[in-house]
């Protein structure tokens, strides 16, 4: 069936369905991973977006119950350039046709990608809808254009909704969910931690009577300057914990100390992204989902330092406190997919907890 992709701007890419075949709306984003479609795809931080691919070919090694970081797909609606029809491997359990009708989502395959995202780079990421039907393509683009997706908050629907344990022996954690990678518990995991995975809205006071060694602040989805009672929260337990955040954790740290957040014209999206350290002056190769970031003119230097910065466009890329044992990245450490370099950060966290709990 013929299906078509209106952006808020007005242009219209004509292509072909597949998944389920009602219309979607969201803000149209993309990403530049050559591999690793379905952790994109389950990553909670795509909530309530749409999104391209740049790779031109997706699907063609299936999809599976092993490979996902969350347990259902976050994604609005998915555009692709062609889709692989008959997937080969040893783990794939469905086709992504089959995956994507199972879960409601409807994609567009045979889109020139290339010309989207070339559109994209050069006026922003913006709202746009999938659809069958452009005869209502007055109506369906003035819709959009009602729609402030910027002071939504998308965090509500991929938070968990009760506290949950995932016991351990190592340093004991209370991780804010605000749309948690499952590979970022892994890497905790992988340490032992005992974690108490607790809903975004839960008060700092309430943290602090679990008797954890820290806190981590997840990755998550929207604009973070919605959650600012979650940044009064925050500000509270720096005061007492070790703390690490990425991507929206990093974003609301900053918030907590004084700092601005603004959103980036296209957002930073893929597997290849150039970071580099400025305490080491090594450069790791980084996976990276966000559309919003750290103003670096708003930071107090009195207090934080800057350790990371993008080598792409001089955006930071992580801070950390010159006194409290309190630190984040705006990338993925965890990566799933990208590279795996940056997660002894990871390990960082673990020695700041075991040190602080040994000066107690």
């Amino acid at each position: 069936m013929k299906g078509y992709l209106v952006l808020e701007d007005g242009m219209v890419l004509e292509g072909e369905t597949f998944g389920e075949t009602q219309q979607q709306s969201g803000e149209v984003v993309f990403n530049t991973s050559m591999a690793g479609y379905q952790e994109i795809f389950t990553d909670n931080s795509y909530n309530g977006q749409i999104l391209v691919m740049t790779y031109p070919m997706i699907g063609n090694y299936g999809i599976n119950s092993r490979d996902i970081e969350s347990l259902k797909p976050s994604i609005n609606g998915l555009i692709i350039r062609e889709l692989c029809k008959t997937p080969s491997n040893w783990k794939s359990e469905m086709n992504l046709d089959a995956y994507l009708k199972m879960h409601h989502i409807m994609g567009l395959e045979g889109i020139d990608t290339r010309k989207l995202v070339k559109h994209l780079r050069e006026e922003g990421t913006m709202k746009g809808v999938i659809t069958t039907s452009i005869n209502n393509k007055k109506q369906i683009i003035e819709k959009m254009k009602e729609e402030d997706i910027q002071t939504k908050n998308f965090t509500e629907a991929v938070s968990t909704t009760k506290p949950y344990v995932l016991p351990g022996n190592g340093p004991k954690i209370a991780l804010m969910d605000f749309g948690v990678k499952l590979n970022i518990i892994k890497s905790l995991k992988s340490y032992d931690c005992d974690i108490t995975v607790v809903p975004y809205t839960t008060k700092a006071e309430e943290i602090l009577k679990l008797g954890v060694d820290g806190v981590f602040l997840s990755n998550g989805p929207g604009n973070p300057q919605t959650l600012m009672p979650a940044v009064e929260n925050i500000k509270k337990l720096t005061q007492h914990k070790p703390i690490f955040g990425i991507c929206m954790g990093h974003q609301l740290l900053s918030l907590a100390f004084g700092a601005d957040t603004y959103k980036l014209k296209y957002g930073h999206r893929g597997g290849n992204h150039p970071v580099k350290d400025l305490l080491t002056n090594r450069v790791y190769i980084t996976s990276q989902n966000h559309g919003y970031v750290v103003d670096e003119k708003t930071i107090n230097e009195k207090e934080i330092m800057i350790t990371h910065k993008n080598l792409n466009d001089g955006t930071i890329e992580g801070i950390k406190h010159k006194y409290l044992p309190v630190f984040s990245v705006q990338y993925h450490p965890e990566a799933s997919p990208g590279p795996m370099e940056s997660k002894y950060l990871f390990q960082q966290f673990v020695y700041s907890m075991r040190k602080q709990k040994q000066a107690v």
